[in-house]
This record gives structure tokens, sequence and C-alpha cells, in this order.
């Protein structure tokens, strides 16, 4: 009988990373599951939201298919996939038969449910929600992509069209990754960031201007030669939408892309008259989980990372960095660093 042992780094109840070892055998595997050697795991601020519950941290994950269970059809023992936020969705309910599996409230996420992750050394998941990986993605971009990369195509393949003018507030995680989806898909990429520093950073990623907001309290005074049309908002912190609002075009839409403690509150008249929407956006359903790397494959969009060793002390250290504010501008967790 096959066993497989699992290095996991997880969530503690007094916040504390530790690690523990778990054993799976092969007759426990699902029929619909698959055992996946873990290569390496990307984190995001949502992890240090989930250190302090006992599951294994880290949730966009890469690794290589060890054993399949009798009902998996997509997914081969030697496959290198990832995996993100979702295990399992119901397939059955109005939403998933709509296509938007992504919203699924039926749905195994992280955090919801103790399902296997990233941040270990043999996962247990559901073919479900496995992509394989194209040939031309390093796993250190794929991993990212699992979230980071889900969570901005989502909003910009359903809401911007190429000749658009998108405006971004933030370059970090999500900022980097969608001024590259936007650029290669023919928008101009407006970036709004309150670090002058990262204006050279903005344009060799594709933006067609920057403009430094720090201390800036109405976007008018920029002056910009054209208003926006779709606003993605990136930052870790939320932003007083009477800054923007005065460079947003008629029928715009705002899109907040992270998530934040409180309420939202926007300028009432403006957004009524001049017909503008705010809409919200989560993943990427399946299909377009798939067609994200495709597309990252064929126009050569790479993440900007920082890696980390796969041992107690580096989980840590990524950890520290994370909630610094200082990782630029995605974590890595690598068995091989």
């Amino acid at each position: 009988m096959t066993t497989y042992e699992s290095i996991q780094f997880r969530g503690s109840p007094s916040g504390e990373i530790v690690q523990k070892t778990f054993t799976y055998h092969h007759t426990d595997l699902a029929p619909d599951e698959a055992i996946i050697k873990v290569i390496l795991s990307g984190l995001c601020f949502t992890d240090v939201h989930m250190i302090s519950s006992d599951m294994a941290l880290g949730h966009e994950g890469v690794g290589i298919v060890q054993a399949v269970g009798s009902a998996c059809k997509t997914v081969k023992v030697g496959d290198r996939v990832g995996w993100g936020y979702p295990n399992s969705s119901c397939g059955s309910c109005e939403i998933c038969l709509l296509g938007e599996d992504s919203y699924c409230p039926n749905a195994e996420w992280y955090g919801r449910s103790n399902s296997d992750t990233g941040s270990l050394s043999i996962a247990k998941r559901k073919e479900q929600w496995l992509f394989k990986i194209p040939d031309e993605i390093s796993s250190e971009d794929a991993a990212p992509m699992m979230c980071g990369g889900a969570s901005v195509w989502a909003p910009i393949v359903n809401n911007c069209k190429c000749f658009d003018r998108v405006g971004i507030i933030g370059i970090g995680g999500l900022g980097h990754l969608a001024i590259q989806f936007l650029r290669k898909m023919g928008c101009a990429v407006i970036v709004f960031s309150r670090d002058a520093s990262k204006e050279s950073e903005a344009f060799s990623l594709g933006a067609t201007e920057f403009h430094c907001v720090k201390d800036v309290k109405n976007y008018a005074d920029l002056k910009l030669s054209k208003p926006i049309d779709k606003m993605l908002i990136s930052t870790s912190v939320k932003i007083p939408f009477e800054e923007f609002y005065p460079v947003m075009n008629v029928k715009s839409a705002v899109i907040p892309l992270t998530v934040a403690l409180g309420d939202l509150v926007a300028p009432y008249t403006q957004t009524v008259w001049t017909g503008m929407s705010i809409t919200g956006s989560s993943l990427s359903p399946r299909y377009e989980q798939q067609k994200m790397l495709e597309f990252t494959a064929r126009n050569e969009i790479h993440v900007m990372s920082e890696k980390f060793p796969m041992t107690l002390e580096g989980v840590n250290a990524a950890f520290d960095k994370l909630k610094s504010g200082k990782m630029r501008y995605r974590g890595i967790l690598c068995w091989e660093n």
C-alpha cells in the first residue's frame, strides 16, 4: 500500500506557525481526488488573516500529480498542475449552471474548509479545480496566477474593452499583473501610486501613464488628458472614492479588487447622474482561469516575486515580510530555493 507523508506548515490559535506531518494512504483517495507533490506555493495577505486557524497556510500551489482516483478524467500522473482558493464547487446550483462556479455557495474554499492548500509537501485535492500548467509558464509564474492572477483576470475580461482607458490604483501583488494583462489586450493603462519610485517599474510593465498621488486629495489636480473608463482598485487599504471620482468618465466603472472591513462609501449624485457602476469581483470561474493561463503563456506575462525556502524558518520570514508590506510583489515558498 502506497503512503505519502505530508509536511505541513499550519496556523494555530496562538497565531504561531507550526510544522506538522500527516500521512495519506492511497486507499484514502476518493475517486475524484489527486495526490500532488508540491513544488512551491504562493502567498498573499489573505494567508495572514488565516494564521490563527489550524489549517495549512498558502493557497497558490503548483506541483506534480503522483496518483489519481478512479473517476479522474482531466489530470494524470506526471501532470504539472496548479490550484488556488476553491477545492470544489457543487456543479448543480444555478450559479454553477450559469458558468460562474467561482461564486458557488456550496464550494469548498480555503478558509471555509480544511482542504489541503499550499505550504505542504504533499497535497490531496479534488480534480475539479486543478489546472494544467502550460509548458511555457514557469512554476514560479504559475503559482501566483492561481489567486492573484485569477483575481484581476475576471474583472478585466468581463469589464474592460481594448479601447478603454483603465486606471489602476496601487502597484502590488495584483496591480503589477493587471498592468501586464491590460497592456497586452491593447488598453491604455494609467497607474496611480503613492510611491514615486515605482514609476520606471510601472512603465516597464506596460503602463501608458504614471501619476504619483501621495498627498493628492483630488485627482483632478493631476490634469489627465482624458477621463478614466474603468478604475481597478488594487491597494491593500481603502481609498476614499471622492478623491478619484473627478477623473471618472460618464458610464464608467469602479472595480475594487481587495477586501477591507467597514462600509464602501461613494459620491451618490455623480454615481447616479453619470450612469457609473461599482462592480464587485471575485476569482475567475474555471473556464476563464484556464483561458488566463493560455493568455499568460502566449503573451509572456511574468510575476515579480521573492522566494523563500519551505522550512519553518523560511515560512516565518515570508509571513513577516508580507505583514510588513515590503513584499515585492508576491511571496513564493519553495521546496528547492
